[in-house]
């Protein structure tokens, strides 16, 4: 059975990372957006992050453009802009598509794993996958689900 360690990804500097460094933690993950009505859930991503890392648990952002061009063109943009208006610290990686014929082998399982409520397909940006320590996918969120909101389903995990 295929896990999310079977991935690569490319890393915000281009280089390829595979996932199965992130064995053994709860994950979550997350397609971003910079310009979004849903981007202050930075905050509270950051929170979560900050009060679970030592406990093993991480988040990963996947920036991306597809609904409403709501990225910036330049990674280096995004980054900063995370880092300078949410002190952003946790794993951002390079922008991906999350739907349609170019979308991301780890989002295609995404998807295959955990499918919406309506469709299968992510409707928006800030849709949160949340992988558990065996690398399975076990809940998906929508994009207006507070990450707060979520913070018990990690307790569960650690």
């Amino acid at each position: 059975m295929a896990t999310i360690y079977d991935f690569t990804v490319q890393a915000i500097n281009g280089e390829q990372q595979p996932l199965k460094q992130y064995e053994g933690q709860p994950l979550l993950i997350v397609n971003t957006a910079s310009k979004c009505g849903f981007t202050p859930q930075f905050k509270e991503l950051q929170e979560l992050y900050e009060k679970y890392k030592n406990q093993g648990f991480t988040i990963l952002g996947f920036p991306c453009s597809q609904f409403n061009n709501q990225e910036f063109v330049n990674i280096d943009e995004t980054l900063s802009y995370c880092q300078m208006n949410y002190d952003v610290q946790f794993p951002m990686f390079a922008k991906v598509d999350v739907k349609g014929e170019n979308a991301s082998p780890l989002f295609k399982f995404l998807i295959s794993e955990k499918k919406g409520l309506l469709t299968e397909n992510i409707k928006w940006n800030f849709t949160k996958f949340l992988v558990d320590s065996n690398g399975h996918v076990v809940s998906r969120y929508a994009p207006q689900t507070s990450p707060l909101k979520i913070e018990n389903d990690i307790k569960a995990l650690l």
